[in-house]
């Protein structure tokens, strides 16, 4: 058996990888010659925990990077899903394009694997109409599924062998075909359902999760404006056994918790007003940080803005991703002309993304008064020392050192 994995972003490369150092054929295909080439020189395009090692085993393997789309019976489409940001509804113009390439390479009775996140109905709105427009029969000539990742950076490798997975299928055989491939490598519990179904439990997930983070967020705002400290509250709060409440943060970033839950906003707007609500808390975190850097910049009379210095860039701890990343956010939000007086590092992201970034951690430091911790990276655990001069504005509540403040 052959697969040819559509997409090998940071769903689609782990998961080739994953199928293909446990005995399944691969060909991961990509548009983007550039990272082709780079897979093909043997390096892997993102850093991510125990990445390097599984591609290293992958390529003893039957593995193969490509940009063209191959003529198989099994596909997995991996490619990214965003939002309209008018009405908030999925944009599945990566999916549908790639289902076209699919359906102009695949062989008669091909199973097609969508694993990307979508919105509920989506493959009956977008995907199945492609189908016939192209003359395909569907359960004769094409085979439709969806099996959502659910798999976190910075854990992926480890989530994908444990984690449970779930198969939408049109037939129950189809179904059971497909949960046995990715059993080959997938040890945690295979469920079997319709298509539909399977569209909106993930989605749901992380609708739970992005509602979670919001009530602790607003939580920081009403303890902020009522003089208490959230995180104390929060800790005492949490003794009680049914109650466990998140910790605060800069605003939710990453390509899952951040987008999926508007497609159920764009889907239903009459009807959706928990979701919604959240969704609005978190998106409008990263503007209280700035709020509470302000009155920080004036209790200690600091009226220039490049006195101020951003660690992190990255929307997570320890990883490279910078999807929907607060920072950047917040730099959206100060308008060109201040976010170019800023000064940002990561440890984590090399290349040049905004300006004013440095690759120097000690330089960085030496140009700043204040440090708005926004990540919390190991590598700002381990040299949380050398913040002692620097007034922190500290997001992550990690700070014990230094003139800080929470938010």
């Amino acid at each position: 058996m052959r697969i040819n994995v559509i997409g090998l972003g940071y769903i689609g490369l782990p998961t080739a990888l994953m199928f293909a150092t446990h005995g399944v054929e691969v060909i991961g295909t990509d548009y983007n010659k550039e990272l082709v080439n780079t897979l093909n020189c043997g390096k892997t395009t993102f850093e991510e925990e125990g990445l390097d090692e599984l591609f290293e085993k992958a390529l003893k393997c039957n593995i193969q990077f490509t940009s063209e789309y191959q003529n198989e019976e099994i596909y997995i489409v991996s490619v990214p899903t965003p939002y309209e940001k008018e009405n908030k509804k999925i944009d599945p113009k990566y999916v549908i394009s790639a289902v076209k390439s699919v359906l102009d390479s695949c062989k008669k009775g091909a199973i097609l694997i969508i694993e990307s996140t979508i919105s509920p109905g989506t493959i009956d709105k977008f995907i199945r109409p492609v189908l016939k427009e192209k003359g395909f029969e569907e359960e004769k000539d094409i085979h439709l599924v969806h099996a959502p990742e659910r798999i976190i950076p910075g854990n992926m490798v480890y989530e994908l062998e444990h984690n449970s997975r779930t198969i939408g299928a049109d037939s129950k055989e189809i179904g059971e075909k497909v949960k046995e491939l990715y059993a080959s490598f997938c040890k945690g519990e295979i469920i079997v359902t319709d298509i539909k179904t399977a569209e909106m439990t993930k989605v749901v997930e992380n609708t739970f999760r992005d509602i979670n983070i919001a009530f602790a967020n607003e939580l920081s705002r009403i303890c902020r404006q009522a003089g208490m400290d959230v995180y104390e509250v929060i800790r005492i709060a949490n003794k009680h056994p049914r109650v466990s409440i998140l910790q605060p943060g800069p605003g939710v970033g990453g390509h899952c918790i951040s987008v999926d839950p508007w497609f159920l906003v764009g889907d239903y707007p009459e009807i959706v007003n928990i979701i919604k609500a959240a969704r609005e808390v978190n998106d409008g975190q990263p503007k209280f940080v700035l709020e509470r850097l302000k009155a920080i910049m004036n209790e200690n009379k600091i009226e220039d803005i490049s006195k101020v210095g951003i660690y992190g860039l990255t929307y997570k701890e320890n990883v490279d991703d910078i999807r929907e990343s607060p920072t950047l956010q917040i730099l959206e939000i100060m308008g060109k002309e201040n976010a170019s007086k800023v000064k940002v590092y990561d440890p984590h992201v090399e290349t040049d993304i905004v300006t004013n970034q440095y690759h120097d951690f000690d330089e960085f430091l030496n140009n700043v008064d204040i440090v708005i911790v926004m990540n919390s990276h190991n590598h700002i655990k381990e040299n949380m020392k050398k913040l002692e001069n620097k007034i922190v504005l500290d997001t992550k509540n990690i700070s014990n050192i230094g003139k800080v403040y929470k938010i």
